[in-house]
C-alpha cells in the first residue's frame, strides 16, 4: 500500500517558435513514444525572444506504465544514472534534462537535426485517487503523500543510482 511508483513521464521539447521547428519536434516526440504530442502554447508575450502570446512553442507527451519506465530507464543511462538534490521537488517528483534527443537510440536524421528535451517524473503511492476523483473526494493522508527524501531514497534503492549536492 506505501510502495512508490511511477504515476506517469511527461516528456517536453521547447522550440520556442511555432512552424517547421516545432513540427520536428513533434516528430521527434511521436517517433520515441509511438504516441500523438500535445502541443503547447505561449503564456504571454515575450518581445526578446519574439515569442507571441498563444502561439505554439512546445510540445508535450505523457506516458504511463511500463513504457514510462523503460523510457525512463533510457534517459537516466544517458545522464550516467547521476542526478542532483536539486532535481527533486517538495512533493516528492524529480525532473532532468538531456542535450541530444539521439542519445537515447534514436538514429539522428539531417533534415530533423537534434533537439533536447526534459523528463519530468511524477511519483505516487496507493490512494492518491481519493483526492481527485469527482464523488466523495477527501484529503490524501499525510503519510500517503510521497516527500522529497522518500522519492530520493526510491531512487536510489530502485536505480541504484547517484545523487550529488
Amino acid at each position: 500500500m506505501r510502495a512508490i511508483k511511477i504515476e506517469k513521464l511527461v516528456l517536453n521539447i521547447c522550440v520556442g517558435e511555432a512552424g517547421d521547428r516545432l513540427t520536428k519536434a513533434t516528430k521527434v516526440l511521436e517517433d520515441l513514444t509511438n504516441q500523438k504530442p500535445v502541443q503547447s502554447k505561449a503564456r504571454f508575450t515575450i518581445r526578446t525572444f519574439g515569442i507571441k502570446r498563444f502561439e505554439k512553442i512546445a510540445a508535450n507527451v505523457t506516458i504511463r506504465g511500463d513504457d514510462a519506465e523503460k523510457l525512463l530507464e533510457r534517459g537516466l543511462r544517458v545522464k550516467e544514472f547521476e542526478l542532483r538534490k536539486r532535481n527533486f521537488s517538495d512533493s516528492g517528483n524529480f525532473g532532468f534534462g538531456i542535450q541530444e534527443h539521439i542519445d537515447l537510440g534514436m538514429r539522428y536524421d539531417p533534415y530533423t537535426g537534434i533537439f533536447g528535451m526534459d523528463f519530468y517524473v511524477i511519483l505516487g503511492r496507493a490512494g492518491a485517487r481519493v483526492g481527485r476523483r469527482k464523488s466523495r473526494t477527501s484529503r490524501m493522508g499525510k503519510y500517503q503523500r510521497v516527500t522529497k527524501e522518500e522519492a530520493i531514497a526510491w531512487y536510489k534503492q530502485k536505480y541504484e543510482g547517484l545523487v550529488l549536492n
